[in-house]
């Protein structure tokens, strides 16, 4: 462990999740020197959640040598919540959390400034300073997993947009008329149509409609759909299973469209994409570079426009909590 004496030279990064909150140090060359992961035990309440989130952090407050060592506590929790007011609104997956003001109440308790962040804005940001997108100022970043997140990155800057909750490109929809409703209630959004759960419903519904197509998948799940997960559709895929394959390629495609449209707005100099679903690789990269050119404007650019897989996969949420504190470069 690093002595920082009272030279403030560590930030803490705390990533606040459903299921666990990991939390780190980071110095100031974004090296991780220390980090924890404990559950969150969101299922008892806003009480017991949150007294998590202080236990964590007072663990690593002893580890930085008290609060002097430390330079300030960036937060990262899903949304919906406020960044500049510091508060957690309402996440589906952490119950009671509602009109929480996180950053003032850590603030209150340790003594040390504090910042709340949307989860995908602040990976997008520690990507850029630290991860695939190193080198890049303006940059537009995409996680794929159960829902898909996005965070604009503007000069080395999240861009928060007039009321704080800009960036959410999951919610942009690709077809109004899609039977399928996302959990924002709007019919066809990119979230609804690609992300993992997305996956396993097309795929759920090709076994039953296709009895008579031959499936790696019948034979990996035995029968019991509800063992589909995104992992197992793409082993069958690199298997060359036709169903697996196909929703691996109408996947790649509803994202090539989608991302058409957003660097049609944005023009970054790079594109990120992470997450659980984005970590099948080569056959979901090659299938969104294909469809991309042919929806957006900028058909002259895309071709040299870099589209990149994430490099900050397990303490992505640590790092890019701890950069709300790391100035621009």
């Amino acid at each position: 462990m690093e002595n920082t004496g009272s030279g403030k030279k560590l930030t803490m990064g705390i990533d606040i999740g459903g299921t666990k909150i990991a939390g780190g140090l980071v110095n100031k060359s974004g090296r991780l020197v220390r980090s924890l992961v404990i559950p969150t035990l969101a299922n008892r309440g806003v009480k017991a959640s949150l007294g998590q989130v202080f236990r964590l952090i007072e663990r690593l407050t002893r580890e930085a040598g008290g609060k002097d060592g430390l330079v300030g506590i960036g937060m990262c929790a899903p949304g919906p919540l406020n960044p500049r007011r510091g508060i957690v609104l309402n996440p589906p997956n952490l119950p009671g959390w509602r009109n929480v003001p996180l950053a003032r109440l850590v603030e209150e308790r340790f003594g040390v400034n504090a910042v709340v962040e949307n989860d995908a804005n602040a990976a997008g940001l520690a990507e850029v300073l630290f991860g695939a997108a190193a080198g890049y100022r303006n940059v537009f970043y995409i996680t794929v997993s159960t829902g898909i997140g996005t965070g604009v990155i503007i000069d080395r800057k999240i861009y928060h947009g007039k009321n704080g909750v800009a960036g959410e490109g999951g919610h942009v929809s690709i077809d109004y008329k899609s039977p399928f409703v996302c959990g924002c209630g709007t019919r066809g959004c990119i979230e609804a149509l690609a992300s993992g759960p997305s996956m396993v419903r097309r795929a759920r519904v090709r076994l039953e409609q296709e009895p008579g197509v031959p499936s790696l998948l019948r034979r990996r799940i035995r029968d019991d759909r509800g063992l589909i997960t995104p992992a197992i559709i793409a082993d069958a895929a690199r298997r060359h299973d036709p169903i697996a394959r196909s929703i691996l390629e109408e996947t790649g495609f509803f994202l090539g469209v989608w991302l058409g449209g957003m660097v049609s707005v944005l023009d970054p100099e790079a594109v990120v994409i992470g997450g659980g679903v984005a970590q099948i690789g080569k056959p979901l990269f090659d299938r969104i570079r294909e469809t991309l050119p042919e929806y957006t404007i900028n058909r002259k650019f895309v071709a040299s426009l870099p589209i990149l897989p994430a490099k900050l996969r397990k303490n992505v949420g640590v790092f890019g909590a701890a950069s709300l504190f790391l100035p621009p470069k």
